[in-house]
Formats: C-alpha cells, structure tokens, sequence
C-alpha cells in the first residue's frame, strides 16, 4: 500500500487535533520530528527489529522525541506515538508530515512562508523561525525549507512576492555596494 494512502487518515486527525486547540506548530514539530526518525536507518532497524520489546521501542521513540524537541511529549502526542509504533507506520511520518503541512496551507487561518537556509534546520530552529513569524504576523504559521548552500549562513524568508534576506551572502553583498559608492 502506497504511504500517502496510508498516512491521509492519520494526517486528517492530527489536523483535526490542531484545529480544536489551535496546536499547528507543536503537531508540525512532532511531525517534523518524526519524519526526521522515520528516515534514520538505524532507527528504523530498531522499530522493525522483533526481538525488541514493544514498550522498550516505545520508550526509545520518546526518548528521542523529547530529544528532538526539547520537551516531554503530552498524553495525545503519546498515544499517537504509541498509535503509530502498534500499526507499524512510523515509515509513514514523512507522508503524514507532508498532507498535515498541505492541509494547514489550505486553512484560511495560516500563512505559509519559504525559509532558505545555508544548512538544512532541526526541529527546534523550525519551532524557533515559525513561533517568531506566528508573533509577528499574528496568526497560524507553516514553512517550508529549502537548502541553499550559496548563502554560507543566514536565511532568506518569503510569503508570496514579500522577501526578507537575512543571510551572510546579502549582506555581504550590500556591504560590497556601499564600500564601491565611496
């Protein structure tokens, strides 16, 4: 069976869960989280392995949550976890990830934002640029990342035709223009 056929029931509740609460950005970060494990080979040898006791895996992918978000999971994230690991579909996370991230794009509520990176973002720089747009524009946020290794460091943040340059290159670039006026 195709992940995207399996992940659109799993994506369709979660978006339920966040609209009730308005918990977008802690179920995109869990998402994010969880695709991250979901492509790690060692992980997932762990997951599939049978000689693994079920509760010691569910510990393990707890574990590596909290890690990855910096923070303990709360019960309805648990269950999912647990949902998830009982099913066998944590190689469904990335698809659940991307349909989660489509869905919140379509809500009228949330602005999407393109973040171009030097490096690809962890889960908590994500939380951090997402959280810090959320603030400024006053309503649900999503981005999406992109890596571009031209910038060496920095990001370039846009919504729509709107771009906000806040790499090394740019600035780089702005310095160079002063310094040949003079």
């Amino acid at each position: 069976m195709e992940l995207t056929t399996i992940a659109k029931p799993y994506a369709n509740a979660i978006f339920a869960l966040a609209q009730q609460n308005d918990s977008y950005k802690s179920w995109k970060a869990i998402l994010a989280a969880g695709a991250t494990i979901a492509n790690d080979a060692l992980m997932c040898e762990f997951i599939a392995a049978p000689s693994a006791d079920k509760g010691k895996k569910a510990d393990v992918v707890a574990a590596v949550f909290k890690s990855a978000l910096g923070r303990d999971l709360d019960k309805q994230e648990l269950a999912f976890i647990a949902l998830l690991l009982e099913n066998e579909r944590i190689a469904a996370l990335p698809s659940i990830l991307a349909l989660f991230d489509a869905k919140v794009r379509l809500s009228s509520k949330t602005k999407v934002f393109k973040v171009i990176s030097a490096y690809a973002l962890g889960a908590k720089e994500e939380e951090k640029i997402t959280n810090d747009l959320a603030d400024i524009y006053k309503t649900s946020v999503s981005i999406n990342t992109e890596v571009d290794e031209n910038l060496l460091a920095g990001v370039v943040i846009k919504e729509g035709d709107k771009v906000v340059d806040l790499s090394i290159k740019a600035r780089t670039s702005e310095l160079g223009s002063r310094l040949s006026i003079n």
